[in-house]
């Protein structure tokens, strides 16, 4: 191996002598600027067997049909001193497969599962070349940048998911000395050939269309394919489809199955249906004439029986509250009012809702409100905080797993927060925290209405709409890479902010709501009231943690009141002193020191009156207080040093 390098290796000199293609010219820059020297030693970050391991059960629906066919690829280069390689999006090797003798010189220089070709690591290779470029590349022995690799001929080629999005890359790797120029069309042909039963795969029970301007490529790789909802919402089309069209995916998002095919679905099926030929005759919107295959459920629509009309659905309306939900949140803040009336508006028409505000605004009862004041309101409401859940287990948690899946899974596997809001809403709290390859698998879900559970091979369609909250910018996070731009504008078709506590003018009216809710949890048998000493005291307090922190303070006031079932302030908990009257903070200027000081009195006196109420007892009213006697001590010394 140290002699193949030798033998290749040249000086810098020489190499930049050499002829090079553009791409691989600018591939050549990159690695410079990586910090990387032609001699370097590669940094093959090969990942340990638990690390591998769930990166395969990340990346298992692309290594499901990329495994078969990379199979097929190997029996026609067999015994051509070549390897067949499978990466992630991130040059990640996933999987290689190839003749023994070559794999065990691939060995020598990590070309195997586990290790990570991107240019940043190996310098310009074809792998991380394609990654870059998105384009297939071939990198022909000294065009690799590193010696190291330049007894290499490498072909690559990017996979693309069905939605245009990078998710690997095939690659066929040889030694330089046998290189045949037929490889990339090899390769290239075994990704179109991934990519089409990723497309059919992924919308199968969806209304798919697949078309050629001759017969006879109907049926084979050649044939463009393109798939809609039953009404003929425009999902997704393959490369030759977008070829056939002269539009990319991009444009063609814009049109829906009649503008490009001059036929509603019904139309279109029953043309299909009424066709004595295999396939019948198509025009597209570019006057380009196409014979066309129309599929759905993954037979021809001709091969099915005709649909029979849906019963008349039973009405569920008499078992569901009649009451607005979002009018009980309307309390009088105008901004609120606001947020309510834009949100009705958009009710029930399948357009996104995009909540947003600080955390505790009450994002989750906003939702919940437009769920009950939804048609959706008979199905269920599920809702998922996409903080709180370990990055490891989002995925199970959303879209559920199979038997086996992985380590743990539950013997009959586990439906997931999708599954269960079928019919529904699902409501996604703090989603700019979701982990970002998750991020892609959302935004299908959002397009095609369909999941595939962990570990399962089947997509199950599912009817939800989806609430999304946020207390993050995620504008900011887009331009930091780490919310999709993507996911985000199919996300904001409405989009709403709750305004935080301290900005409201209806302070006193959601006390009021919340001691009312207070009481019917806690069944505290008096109603519950405010003294006006605490009322003024929450009108000047800033709530940082909003309506939560509100409510969570009167739940807790709540089991300390007397009898007569008024909150004053010896039923606060200490902390909230600490917070509001932040005694021991520095005074940066005279304003704040005099706030500070008015705090410091209030302090004093509810000190003071709680003495007074246990007759100078310091234990008890340390104990009524929830402070320690210590605290009380301290408390008053500082205030009475202030007087002087």
């Amino acid at each position: 191996m140290q002699d193949d390098i030798r033998d290749i290796a040249a000086s810098d000199h020489e190499r930049q002598s050499n002829w090079l293609i553009p791409s691989i010219r600018k591939a050549h820059e990159r690695s410079e600027t990586f910090g990387l020297n032609t001699s370097t030693c590669p940094d093959y970050d090969v990942l340990t067997q638990g690390e591998l391991l769930l990166k395969l059960e990340q990346n298992r629906v692309l290594c499901a049909h990329a495994t078969p066919v990379m199979e097929t690829l190997r029996e026609q280069i067999v015994n051509t001193q070549s390897m067949i390689v499978l990466t992630d999006e991130q040059g990640l090797i996933l999987h290689s497969t190839g003749d023994d003798d070559f794999l065990a010189r691939a060995e020598k220089v990590a070309l195997r599962a586990g290790a990570n070709w991107a240019e940043q690591r190996q310098g310009t290779n074809a792998i991380g070349t394609a990654i870059a470029e998105r384009t297939p590349t071939v990198v022909h022995g000294d065009q690799h940048y590193l010696a190291a690799n330049r007894f290499l001929t490498c072909s690559s080629v990017p996979i693309l998911d069905p939605y245009g999005e990078l998710i690997g890359v095939l690659d066929v790797t040889g030694d330089h000395r046998s290189y045949h120029r037929h490889t990339m069309a090899l390769a290239r042909m075994s990704v179109q050939m991934i990519e089409n039963h990723l497309f059919s795969s992924t919308f199968q029970g969806m209304l798919q269309i697949a078309f050629h301007s001759r017969p006879e490529f109907l049926g084979t790789l050649m044939e463009g394919i393109m798939a809609f909802t039953g009404d003929g919402r425009f999902l997704s089309a393959n490369r030759s489809a977008q070829f056939q069209f002269g539009l990319p995916l991009t444009a063609l998002r814009a049109h829906t199955l009649s503008s490009l095919f001059g036929l509603t679905s019904a139309q279109l099926i029953d043309r299909s249906r009424a066709s004595r030929e295999p396939h019948t005759t198509l025009d597209l919107n570019n006057d380009a004439v196409v014979c066309a295959r129309v599929r759905l459920n993954r037979s021809p629509i001709s091969d099915m029986p005709a649909p029979s009309l849906p019963a008349k659905a039973a009405s569920k309306s008499t078992s569901l509250d009649k009451t607005s939900k979002l009018a009980s949140l309307d309390t009088g803040d105008a901004k609120v009012s606001a947020v309510i009336g834009k949100v009705r508006k958009v009710i029930g028409k399948d357009i996104p809702i995009l909540i947003t505000g600080e955390t505790g605004t009450g994002k989750e009862l906003l939702a919940q409100a437009i769920h009950c004041d939804s048609p959706r309101r008979a199905g269920p409401f599920i809702a998922v905080n996409c903080a709180s859940i370990p990055e490891n287990l989002i995925e199970s948690e959303l879209f559920g797993y199979e038997e086996g899946a992985f380590t743990g899974a539950k013997r009959k596997g586990a439906a997931g927060k999708l599954m269960q809001a079928d019919g529904g809403t699902l409501f996604l709290d703090e989603i700019g925290d979701m982990p970002y390859p998750l991020q892609v698998r959302l935004l299908r879900v959002l397009q095609e209405r369909v999941i595939d559970p962990l570990g399962s091979s089947k997509s199950i369609p599912v009817d939800v709409a989806i609430i999304c909250a946020t207390h993050r910018n995620l504008r900011e996070m887009i331009a930091q890479n780490r919310f999709r731009e993507d996911l985000y504008y199919r996300l904001n078709g409405l989009v709403v902010k709750l305004p935080p506590l301290r900005e409201r003018t209806d302070l006193a009216a959601v006390i009021t709501k919340m001691l009312d809710m207070v009481n019917a949890e806690e069944a505290c048998g008096v109603r519950l009231s405010i003294d006006e000493d605490v009322m003024r005291l929450f009108e000047d307090y800033s709530w940082p943690g909003n309506c939560r922190q509100l409510g969570n303070l009167l739940r807790t006031a709540a089991a300390m009141v007397d009898e007569d079932g008024c909150i004053r302030r010896e039923h606060l908990p200490e902390d909230f002193f600490e917070e509001a009257f932040n005694v021991d903070a520095p005074e940066p200027c005279a304003s704040t020191a005099l706030a500070s000081g008015r705090l410091q009195e209030v302090t004093a006196s509810v000190i003071a009156a709680t003495l007074a109420r246990h007759r100078g007892n310091v234990s008890a009213a340390a104990r009524a207080l929830g402070i320690s006697r210590n605290t009380i001590y301290r408390k008053l010394h500082v205030c009475s040093t202030t007087e002087q």
